[in-house]
């Protein structure tokens, strides 16, 4: 894929700059391949490269954006003055380009020197677990995807980056039948890494832990409901930090009223036992990255910090309209999308506890050590969120299986309402999606004792 030179990204972002107050170029190469094995067959393999150019105009609040996919320069030039003339100024100031060092996501195992067979054998490794375990087991669907990417950015503020990004995710989903009762099963895995991923799960781990959480729910029996305790195990994913919590700390939201966490910067909005982080430069973890899509280096940042509220995730257009610097939070799904606030790598801090000990407090209640799928309305906080394996907590032990489980709740007074925080931290990965766009995440907790909870059930 011919790249456009360095001297034609700088005319062009002249040209650009001269009616903003930022202006900047976003260059992607990216190259996928995902192979999904179902029904006892390899039903898709695909292998797509795409390449393009995004420019963005910032002006006074105004964002004009545009893209394309034809890298000619006279095309790029053309797509420049368009965008540039469409916010009148006067002529603008680009600072000197720095070059910042160029990155890439450390590989011991690139799977780009892996033969797509070796690869389609990893899927079918799984797909064979997951139907030989058991005579119940109907449905099965093992997804393997790789995906690579190649940006270069260069802004007006004099920032030049360039990264290359290699992420890895493989799943698999197990759907269990017996007397007209479904139960379904799911288990990723997935980071910023090569092929050494398959050394902390093997395909066949992974496809042992889906078929047994869909075995275990459909054995059990239904779910309580009522408002009880809860333990959330640090197991259980980053579903509530992720949705009740996190994407009401993102700047565009918040700054727009569309958050339950606007206007309360410097506020108590959680237990002093909360602290909540997001950090991209986790290594490893599958939100991370060096630079964001704006070329602003990533940082760590603590958004809640002993329960008190201390800021947003920004972008630049964000952060120029509050007057503050952005935190490396800008984010786009391609060349074809502007950034916006988003996630990296959520997660409330571990605390000091045991997590044993945690569970040893519930005479009566809810372990949930899998979260599912849930919705929750940033305006107010309210949410609904599955439960896809939990267990019954009776006298400070985890008893019997229980399904059909959902919590509701409003995710500020949860946060208020946590009274234990346990030692330990996991993490779950996911795409999130926002505007359209979707990103890699992840996001982590502790084992968390909420002290009563809505739990919906089915007795």
């Amino acid at each position: 894929m011919k790249e456009v030179s360095i001297y034609d990204l700088q005319k062009i972002l002249r040209l650009l700059s001269k009616n903003a107050d930022l202006a900047d170029i976003f260059w992607e190469e990216s190259l996928g391949t995902t192979i999904v094995a179902e029904n006892k067959k390899l039903e898709k393999i695909t292998y797509g490269v795409d390449a393009g150019i995004g420019l963005r105009v910032l002006r006074e609040g105004k964002t004009l954006y545009g893209f394309t996919n034809d890298l000619s320069p006279a095309n790029l030039y053309e797509l420049a003055s368009f965008l540039s003339t469409e916010i009148k100024r006067q002529e603008g100031n680009l600072s000197d380009i720095q070059k910042l060092a160029s990155v890439k996501t450390p590989l011991r195992l690139s799977p780009w020197q892996i033969p797509l067979p070796e690869k389609i054998v990893l899927v079918q490794r799984a797909e064979k677990v997951a139907w030989d375990k058991s005579p119940v087991i109907c449905q099965v669907k093992v997804t393997y995807r790789e995906h690579m990417r190649k940006i270069k950015i260069m802004t007006s503020l004099g920032h030049f980056s360039e990264e290359l990004q290699m992420r890895l995710v493989f799943y698999v989903q197990a759907v269990a039948e017996k007397d007209g009762v479904l139960q379904t099963g799911y288990e990723p895995i997935g980071a910023t890494k090569g092929m050494e991923l398959f050394e902390t799960k093997s395909p066949e781990e992974v496809a042992e832990i889906a078929v047994e959480r869909a075995l275990k729910m459909l054995k059990a029996r239904p779910a309580p409901s009522g408002k009880m305790p809860v333990v959330l195990s640090s197991e259980a994913g980053g579903t509530m930090i992720h949705e009740a919590i996190g994407h009401g700390l993102e700047a565009d939201l918040a700054l727009e009223g569309l958050s339950v966490y606007a206007h309360k910067l410097g506020e108590q909005v959680a237990s002093p036992l909360i602290t909540v982080i997001d950090d991209p430069t986790r290594e490893g973890n599958y939100g991370s990255y060096v630079y964001d899509d704006e070329g602003v280096p990533a940082q760590k940042v603590t958004l809640i910090e002993n329960g008190v509220l201390k800021t947003y995730l920004y972008n630049l257009e964000y952060a120029f309209k509050q007057g503050v610097d952005s935190n490396g939070h800008g984010r786009r799904q391609s060349y074809k999308h502007k950034p916006i606030p988003r996630m990296a790598n959520t997660y409330i801090a571990p605390g000091k506890t045991p997590p044993e000990e945690i569970i040893k407090t519930v005479e009566k209640g809810l372990f949930v050590r899998k979260m599912g799928g849930g919705q929750v309305n940033t305006v107010n906080g309210d949410f609904v969120f599955e439960i896809s394996e939990a267990y019954l907590l009776e006298k400070g032990q985890i008893g019997e299986p229980v399904r059909g489980a959902t919590l509701v709740g409003n995710g500020p007074n949860v946060l208020q309402s946590i009274t234990m925080v346990g030692n330990d931290l996991d993490f779950g990965i996911g795409t999130c999606g926002k505007d359209g766009q979707h990103v890699p995440v992840s996001d982590g907790q502790p084992t968390l004792l909420i002290p009563e909870i809505i739990v919906g059930g089915t007795t």
